[in-house]
């Protein structure tokens, strides 16, 4: 759904597949749901035509009154030659603005060109987690898709870089790839990072959110950005932590990597080195942004943290979300978070930009501790 800055509805699809709703009972002990409805079944991420990534970079704008929308959501099938149980497959595809899906693509049509081992495919076939509730397995749970956005690969005659190319994050299976119009996986690193001594070099990447190209006109553009979580994930390599080979790698500490995707030489990263590396560290969601002064904004999403960092990897921005929910357990989680400029929201006119002074740490405490 698109909203304006008033909160009206401008825009919306909902046309993809019907669904029922699931039945619960009310304060007055009835059941209600169970009804078919229409749904979009989107999960994760969306991107409108005009900006490839989602957040400010300079002359791309999305398109608000016309435009293709990117759409990542689910589609439930059945395919034997990767698993018995029914998979909740990952299904990108692309609707106009009169609500016409015009491209799609489905994870499951394209498993051989994801690079997985034998031992890998029988982890997947044997052992994927299956969701009782759900009645699927989120076998290769994709987190991000995004257009690749115009970069100078492209211009310099590399195809697999083409502007209107996707690219995927599929977290389980730790998997970064680039698909063409065709469907096809023309570019890809993981889920082995020892398939290659370029791979090894940048290390292996472990339940990553948000790999994009950073967009023309920022510092680093044509880069790879990414949060690589670390945690749990990827199938294959059983070992005593994973004897079935289902999240057979682990780490406990995340970084932020810009690496080339050429040659997949490492540009710039952050983490936190030696005893303290869990100091920085969110295993599930997060992302990273790259900004026109140069920083990177980080949110550290499992403790809802956002940061601001120097190219010297100084902090000179932090803020810390403030406990969400009220079920428990209640979190702090963002699952991701983008600056905009202070400009971009109409009701900055009404509330001027105002400068924050930072606090004397010598003398700061946090009342009440």
């Amino acid at each position: 759904m698109q909203l304006d800055w008033d909160g009206n509805e401008v825009w919306r699809f909902d046309r993809m597949e019907e669904v029922v709703t699931e039945e619960t009972e009310n304060e007055e002990g009835e059941t209600v749901g169970g009804d078919t409805v229409w749904s979009s079944r989107q999960h994760h991420d969306w991107q409108r035509e005009g900006n490839p990534v989602g957040y400010y970079a300079p002359d791309m704008e999305p398109q608000i009154a016309s435009g293709k929308t990117l759409i990542l959501a689910h589609k439930n099938v059945t395919v034997p030659d990767i698993s018995p149980k029914r998979l909740e497959d990952d299904y990108i595809y692309e609707v106009n603005w009169e609500g016409e899906i015009v491209w799609e693509w489905l994870a499951s049509d394209h498993v051989d060109e994801f690079g997985f081992s034998e031992e890998a495919r029988n982890a997947i076939h044997r052992s994927v987690r299956f969701n009782d509730s759900r009645q699927s397995a989120d076998w290769m749970h994709i987190n991000s898709a995004s257009y690749v956005g115009e970069n100078k690969w492209y211009d310099e005659g590399d195809d697999r870089f083409h502007p209107d190319n996707i690219i995927i994050s599929a977290r389980e299976s730790n998997i970064t790839a680039i698909i063409n119009r065709d469907g096809n996986v023309v570019w890809r690193i993981g889920p082995d990072f020892t398939e290659t001594k370029a791979q090894a070099e940048l290390g292996q990447i472990i339940g990553q959110h948000n790999p994009h190209i950073i967009p023309k006109g920022l510092p680093g553009e044509g880069n790879m950005l990414v949060f690589d979580n670390g945690g749990t994930a990827g199938y294959g390599f059983a070992n005593a932590a994973a004897p079935d080979g289902v999240g057979s790698l682990r780490r406990d500490f995340s970084r932020v990597l810009e690496f080339n995707p050429v040659t997949l030489e490492l540009i710039w990263d952050y983490s936190i080195g030696a005893t303290e590396k869990f100091t920085f560290f969110s295993h599930y969601v997060s992302n990273a942004q790259r900004l026109p002064n140069g920083n990177t904004f980080v949110n550290e999403g499992s403790d809802g943290r956002l940061f601001e960092l120097t190219p010297e990897k100084e902090i000179v921005w932090e803020y810390m979300s403030p406990f969400i929910g009220t079920r428990e357990p209640i979190s702090r989680r963002i699952f991701r978070a983008y600056r905009v400029p202070y400009d971009w929201v109409p009701q900055a006119e009404r509330a001027p930009e105002t400068a924050v002074i930072p606090p004397d740490i010598s003398t700061f405490r946090v009342p009440g501790q």
